[in-house]
């Protein structure tokens, strides 16, 4: 049976707001690294989008990067790359640098070493000015940004006791040491934010 391209419906919804943020905080043209790429929605809207930009999908999960596979030959883009099988906790990636790096709600329903991992592996491969983007939903300053995200945090942790909404502060941290700063925070529709964080961005300001 050949790879069918997946449908999830969260991702239709919010496809089209974090192309307006990648719109802005994106080079015109370099490799886009994304991790955990899930059905491939993204990145195929993505790419479809931005044409100058190489998109490279990637996902641990098998019948997802079939998922990603379908999708790539169903629409034809020669801008989007074949899906790679990655880790994020391994310390060796299938990809040597990127321009930026792109993680779309994985960081709420994976353990935190999934969250030091990405921020360990795009501390290695992002050069000077490349940018790390997540999108989900986020807590500040120790709380949650709407009650119905307590509620998800909650279903979350039922779920498995190692996944929960993180909060910002301890992304910001974990990204720092890495030599990532943060550069923006963007509100999205339903109470999710896009978070922005560049590579060398401190050293370039001092």
């Amino acid at each position: 049976m050949a790879p069918v391209a997946l449908t999830a419906p969260a991702a239709e919804r919010n496809k089209d707001p974090i192309l307006g943020v990648l719109r802005r905080i994106l080079h015109e043209s370099g490799l886009v690294l994304e991790i955990a790429s899930g059905t491939g929605q993204h990145v195929i809207h993505f790419a479809r989008a931005l044409p100058k930009l190489t998109w490279q999908p990637s996902d641990p999960d098998r019948e997802m990067r079939a998922s990603i596979a379908a999708w790539i030959e169903q629409t034809a883009l020669r801008n989007v790359r074949p899906p790679l099988a990655l880790d994020v906790r391994e310390d060796e990636w299938p990809v040597e640098h990127a321009d930026a790096v792109l993680c779309i709600n994985m960081v709420h329903i994976s353990p935190w070493g999934a969250t030091l991992g990405l921020m360990r592996g795009a501390g290695r491969l992002l050069r000077p000015g490349g940018v790390l983007a997540l999108y989900g939903p986020y807590k500040r300053s120790g709380g949650h940004t709407a009650p119905s995200n307590e509620v998800f945090d909650q279903q979350l942790r039922g779920a498995n006791p190692e996944w929960g909404v993180r909060d910002l502060e301890a992304a910001e941290d974990a990204a720092r040491l890495q030599g990532l700063t943060l550069e923006e925070v963007a509100e999205m529709p339903a109470n999710n934010l896009t978070i922005v964080f560049r590579q060398g961005a401190a050293e370039a300001a001092a």
